[in-house]
């Protein structure tokens, strides 16, 4: 029997609920026993309230942040930002190196469209990321802005958007 190919999955788009909808998934794939890796990116440390709780998922979940710095990249005044950068390039040579590796079942790299959308990354940077990994391993991508230019290298595209949100 051949081994299922592996799919790319994005979820994209201005509203809330695209981590939440690539975290369910990623349980999803613990529960088919799969080893699940999730980097966050733009998101600074986080909440540590949130991580906690994303901790209790392993090991079967890890999830990873490198940058250090509190709250979200854009509201990071030029210093911090640059420091980020350096986090943030080592986050994708981890994500590289989880994908040539075949380092887990599904890989979800949340919020990496974002960096394309500020140029951090190109597009074409991340379509080879992409056109690397193995044939079984899935990958999901998030973020507000998909680059047209990766249609062709994704499985399935999913906008999401919110018709009435009064929490933000």
């Amino acid at each position: 029997m051949e081994p299922k190919k592996g799919s790319v999955t994005v979820f994209y788009g201005p509203g809330t609920g695209k981590t939440v909808a690539a975290i369910g998934k990623g349980m999803v794939a613990v529960d088919q026993e799969k080893t699940v890796i999730m980097i966050q990116f733009l998101k600074g440390k986080g909440e540590p309230d949130a991580m906690n709780a994303l901790k209790r998922l392993e090991p079967e979940m890890k999830v990873f942040r490198f940058e250090r710095n509190e709250g979200m990249f854009e509201d990071l005044d030029e210093e911090q930002k640059n420091e980020e950068l350096f986090n943030i390039k080592n986050a994708l040579n981890f994500a590289k190196k989880v994908i040539t590796t075949d380092g887990c079942g599904l890989l979800i790299l949340d919020e990496i469209l974002g960096l394309t959308d500020r140029g951090i990354i190109s597009a074409d940077e991340l379509r080879e990321m992409i056109r690397q990994k193995p044939d079984e391993m899935d990958i999901i991508m998030t973020g507000k802005v998909f680059p047209d230019s990766l249609t062709d290298s994704v499985d399935v595209i999913s906008k999401i958007s919110n018709i009435k949100n009064d929490l933000i």
